[in-house]
């Protein structure tokens, strides 16, 4: 049986202890997703498993015939390379085999000696089912939606969204024993994603993913890696059950004075719950049994720290929002936007999907006043007041030596220009003690993120434009973003890529495409995957 143990394993870097006395076992028929807050070591505890780092202390013990694949960072890597040379590159013994063959076989002075060679190579050949790979590589391109008619092309030329699906590919390609994945979904459309999700629940090996993307990780997740503490431990279950276990276990550690068996009966119904609910999941059936298994010891507080996000309007919202007419717009020869005609009505919160990020960013650029269209007209209500965080991090942030407090000085009243006020704001947000006074110029994606929502909260709009908010930030903040987007009494026009976050903000939905729009109120995200016409409307966009 094909197992990862993880004995006694630390790892201290440059003066700071990331995890200590780390037992672990990873088991087959299982996907684990590592969660943890920024800076935690997901990411580096994948590298210990891929053999990039070394522990301090403690040992992996990996099978030494176990296949260990990896999704590819570097999209870059590889551009010398065809799509399916790149893919069949993911099983390195396979395509090892297959140079030297080839390299054996246009040798000009072929000898006896090469001849037993090439017969040893096509044996090893044979056993690994490489006469299939190059069939199975299609097979499994075209799942991700990269035609034939690719898959001779250099990975140079091909736009960065299909490079991504092909590294996706090469890491899945031929059922490794173990897989790890870094931040699979990203860069990826909807549709590939759901088929990764159908992938990943059927697959009878081990996976070890890190994702920020909530809905990802409930449909393919038997368990959590938890990296809190300086320790990583196992949670059986998806990540809702892990976050709402971990929040019921601090409202029961708070209650010390409730009687255990008040506590046991509360931890009993809590599962059930859950058990329940396992159904609607791809991996229903072994998480629901392991649930079932759970004791009160089995769940403890998360060290977790959430921001507190919350937007307020100075005033609501009058009769008018949004009239979008006729806009069309062209860049670098590509019309990214064509006849596009849309109302908003005050309170909508909306959402613009496309599989061509380039299309939303640039509506919502020309939403937000930022461009000019081609042809059309962009009208809003008189009532309005509007702030936009664009995708572009650096454009926000004009003069980026300034500290994080002068810098969000800029943006308040003459009542909140208090360095008291400011800085207990600040605190909120996560940016505590000397923090503050670190310059914009060297602060992280998720900190620039937080910065734009600390702007955002001190303005006062009543009508929100966020071009994939979500884009670095931790799982923690896209949480307390979610909320503060849910309970947001005005309108919001925004992208994403996280499922769960459309789902559960957005009543009205326009998905772009080079040949128009599909406008779709009054509906929520899985309704709308799910409406048969709607994705009959939605492909003719792209045919």
């Amino acid at each position: 049986m094909h197992v990862i143990t993880i004995t006694d394993l630390s790892l201290n870097l440059s003066g700071r202890t990331l995890y200590r006395d780390v037992n672990l076992k990873f088991t087959p028929g299982n996907c684990y997703g590592v969660i943890g807050a920024n800076g935690a070591g997901k990411s580096t505890f994948l590298k210990l498993l891929e053999g990039k780092m070394s522990p301090t202390t403690g040992t992996i013990s990996i099978g030494p015939n176990e296949r260990m694949t990896s999704l590819n960072q570097d999209h870059f890597a590889f551009d010398d390379c065809t799509v399916m040379d790149t893919v069949i590159q993911g099983h390195a013994k396979l395509y090892q085999i297959m140079q030297e063959k080839d390299a054996l076989y246009a040798k000009p002075d072929f000898s006896d000696e090469d001849g037993v060679k090439v017969a040893e190579l096509e044996a090893e050949f044979a056993e690994m089912d490489g006469w299939n790979a190059e069939a199975n590589a299609s097979q499994l391109l075209q799942s991700l939606g990269i035609p034939e008619s690719l898959h001779d092309t250099l990975m140079g030329e091909l736009a960065e969204s299909d490079k991504v699906k092909v590294l996706l590919a090469q890491a899945l390609f031929d059922s490794p024993d173990i897989l790890l994945l870094d931040e699979p979904t990203n860069g990826l459309d909807v549709h590939t994603i759901a088929w990764l999700e159908d992938f990943l629940a059927g697959y009878d090996k081990i996976v070890i993913v890190v994702s920020h993307d909530r809905h990802f990780l409930n449909q393919v997740c038997t368990q959590m890696c938890d990296v809190d503490f300086q320790k990583i431990k196992l949670y059986v279950g998806n990540y809702d059950f892990w976050y709402e276990s971990s929040q019921l276990a601090a409202q029961l550690a708070a209650n010390q004075n409730a009687k255990k068996e008040e506590k046991i009966k509360e931890l009993q119904e809590f599962i059930a719950r859950f058990s329940a609910n396992a159904s609607k999941h791809k991996q229903a059936t072994s998480r629901k049994k392991q649930l079932e298994k759970i004791t009160l010891e089995d769940i403890q507080p998360s060290m977790r720290k959430y921001p507190y996000i919350k937007f307020e309007q100075d005033r609501p919202l009058g009769n008018d929002l949004l009239k979008v007419e006729h806009i069309s717009h062209t860049v670098d020869g590509e019309k990214l936007l064509n006849d596009v005609s849309f109302l908003i009505r005050p309170g909508e919160k909306v959402a613009f999907l496309s599989r061509n990020d380039m299309a939303t960013t640039v509506l919502m650029q020309i939403i937000a006043g930022e461009i000019t269209p081609d042809e059309g007209t962009v009208t809003w209500g008189q009532t309005t007041s509007t702030n936009y965080m664009s995708r572009d991090l650096n454009a926000a942030f004009d003069n980026d030596e300034l500290t994080i407090i002068d810098w969000l000085r800029q943006f308040a009243t003459k009542e909140e220009n208090d360095n008291t006020f400011l800085r207990g704001f600040l605190g909120k947000m996560l940016f505590s003690g000397e923090e503050i006074d670190k310059q914009i110029k060297v602060l992280s994606g998720g900190e620039k993120v937080r910065c734009l929502l600390s702007k955002m909260m001190l303005q006062h709009a009543n009508v929100l434009l966020m071009d994939d908010p979500t884009n670095h930030l931790d799982l923690e903040s896209i949480t307390a973003l979610n909320d503060a987007m849910e309970s947001f009494p005005g309108s919001i026009l925004f992208t994403s890529h996280d499922h769960e976050f459309i789902q559960t903000i957005a009543d009205h939905l326009i998905e772009v495409g080079p040949n128009g729009f599909v406008s779709r109120a009054d509906t929520t995200y899985d309704d709308f995957l799910a409406h048969p016409t709607a994705q009959e409307q939605v492909a003719a966009l792209y045919e």
